[in-house]
């Protein structure tokens, strides 16, 4: 870890915790920029998983504070949700230790390229159309599997979890872009605390890393998040399926090329 105390990489840190907080605040998908970055400093990669577990739980927490702010997230009507992701990320964060992390390499970039063709052919995957924000608390059946599936993914890995929960959100839920950009927030939140500690229970974090590119993430997400309340729906959707694309095309880079 000699190369940590160079003044370069806690600068390389620095910067790219900034872009990937904003990334995350807005479409999700920070970790596409995070993940790498801690690997090329010689970390472990269960030790990279849970470093960045920390970081993006300070990321994620700014912005999902953000949109509660902005009346755009009421937590009352999501608890149930809330219970069904601790569950799964707790089974996520544990399978990471059990299943062939190659094959799930394999796989992810399948799962990314289909939300971004489906955000790109489906006009209204990503839009405000035939949506409101509820007055009501959505069914506790679709908060659980929705809750435990993603939860349980962004456990074990997490690459594009952001743009699940979006779309997801806007197709099971009618939820106006905003309000699904505001669950997603909170959501990602809970799951990448919840792995937090379970990677920090059993020595897989470098805390001070962490807390050193955390601290930028935070200052980026209230940036992305701003960002995305101001500006709304034009800004959004092109920012989403661009990240959508660079996500599926680096994953398949990785694993197959």
């Amino acid at each position: 870890m000699e190369l940590l105390l160079e003044p370069s990489h806690w600068a390389l840190l620095a910067v790219i915790g900034l872009i990937a907080g904003f990334i995350d605040a807005v479409v999700g998908g920070g970790g596409l920029l995070s993940i790498p970055a801690l690997l090329t400093l010689g970390i472990a990669p269960h030790t990279v998983l849970g470093t960045n577990k920390l970081a993006a739980s300070f990321g994620s927490s700014m912005a999902a504070w953000t949109y509660y702010r902005q009346h755009l997230f009421k937590p009352s009507f999501w608890y149930m949700a809330f219970i069904a992701t601790f569950i799964g990320a707790v089974l996520g964060s544990f399978l990471v230790y059990l299943v062939d992390t190659q094959w799930l390499e394999k796989v992810l970039p399948l799962l990314i390229i289909g939300i971004a063709i489906y955000s790109l052919v489906s006009p209204n995957a990503i839009s405000d159309v035939n949506c409101q924000a509820p007055t009501s608390k959505p069914p506790a059946k679709q908060q659980w599997l929705q809750g435990l599936a993603l939860g349980t993914y962004d456990g074990f890995a997490g690459p594009g979890i952001g743009a699940f929960w979006t779309v997801t959100s806007g197709s099971l839920y009618k939820l106006p872009l905003l309000h699904s950009c505001g669950l997603a927030r909170a959501m990602t939140f809970t799951s990448n605390l919840t792995a937090l500690t379970i990677f920090g229970w059993l020595g897989h974090v470098e805390w001070q890393i962490g807390l050193w590119m955390g601290l930028c993430m935070m200052l980026g997400s209230f940036i992305g998040a701003r960002c995305a309340i101001k500006f709304g729906m034009p800004f959004i959707r092109p920012l989403f399926i661009l990240i959508v694309l660079m996500i599926a095309a680096n994953l398949a880079w990785s694993a197959w090329l």
